[in-house]
């Protein structure tokens, strides 16, 4: 098994626009950042879908975004992507039971 990529140099990666970077992201921090997903939401489809969120989001900051440490910017992302569909669903739940 080859070693993890650096923080920086899965930055340089983002900021030449190339498409390892996710999957070095993935390689790297990808259950990190699932885990974080599954304990907000409770269901691993929903995080499945909130990672690759993550993913896509971070390809579309980095840059102009340079972050210090991109386990806690990766982290940032999915705990604020994993709670609006948190209360996305609970709002499509509280009204449900709405009639016209």
């Amino acid at each position: 098994m080859r070693p993890y990529l650096t923080d920086a140099e899965i930055i340089s990666l983002y900021w030449a626009r190339d498409e390892q970077a996710v999957t070095e992201t993935a390689r790297r921090y990808g259950s990190y950042i699932h885990a974080i997903s599954v304990q907000i939401l409770e269901s691993e489809p929903d995080a499945e879908e909130c990672v690759n969120d993550t993913y896509l989001k971070a390809w579309n900051t980095i840059p102009p975004q340079k972050p210090f440490s991109l386990k806690d910017y990766l982290g940032r992302l999915v705990r604020h992507l994993s709670i609006d569909r948190y209360r996305a669903m609970r709002r499509a739940k509280r009204n449900i039971n709405v009639t016209e």
